[in-house]
């Protein structure tokens, strides 16, 4: 009997299919360690909270970083479209580029039915491309995953936090958010 494996893709690989006309934004994909998977459709409490914490986010910010909404990064083995990345502000407006791990400041994933594939995969994911700070709300349960101290096994610092709590970016030590400002009422 022959055994299979996957085929693993390289960002540049993925690039290039883009390029081609193979993917394109029909697709609905994104890279993750090498695999092309499906993005999973927005429900209307994952799309709504993720509006709400882009307008939140990009008040509190304004001319201190960049709010993307599921747009790309780009890491050494994947291409994931987080639904927030707050990045370093770029002169060129990442026209020539995704922002690189070295360009990230916070990442948040809004969670209402991809849990594991937030909390297992991307989270590993995001450790390993050294992302120091990673936040994952919990739209159901209503609360925060702050994943902090990245390895390359994983998130050493792992804390659950409630609606009503608050807390700093470690980017913006200065700035506290309150987390009820991000779910909906």
């Amino acid at each position: 009997m022959t055994a299979t494996q996957n085929r693993l893709w390289t960002v540049e690989e993925y690039h290039r299919m883009i390029d081609a006309g193979i993917l394109n934004a029909n697709d609905r994909v994104e890279l993750l360690d090498g695999r092309i998977i499906q993005m999973s459709p927005q429900k209307p409490p994952h799309a709504g909270t993720t509006q709400r914490v882009d307008r939140y986010l990009q008040d509190l910010l304004r001319n201190r970083a960049e709010i993307r909404v599921q747009l790309p990064i780009t890491l050494s083995t994947s291409e994931p479209e987080p639904d927030i990345a707050v990045v370093s502000i770029d002169p060129a407006a990442y026209g020539d580029h995704h922002p690189t791990s070295s360009e990230i400041l916070l990442l948040i994933e809004v969670s209402y039915s991809t849990f594991d594939i937030d909390f297992n995969e991307k989270s590993l994911i995001y450790a390993k491309a050294n992302i120091a700070d990673y936040w994952i709300l919990d739209v159901i349960e209503r609360q925060v995953y702050i994943l902090r101290q990245p390895t390359e096994s994983g998130y050493q610092d792992i804390v659950v936090l409630s609606e009503d709590a608050v807390i700093a970016p470690l980017a913006f030590g200065e700035i506290t958010i309150p987390f009820s400002e991000l779910f909906l009422p």
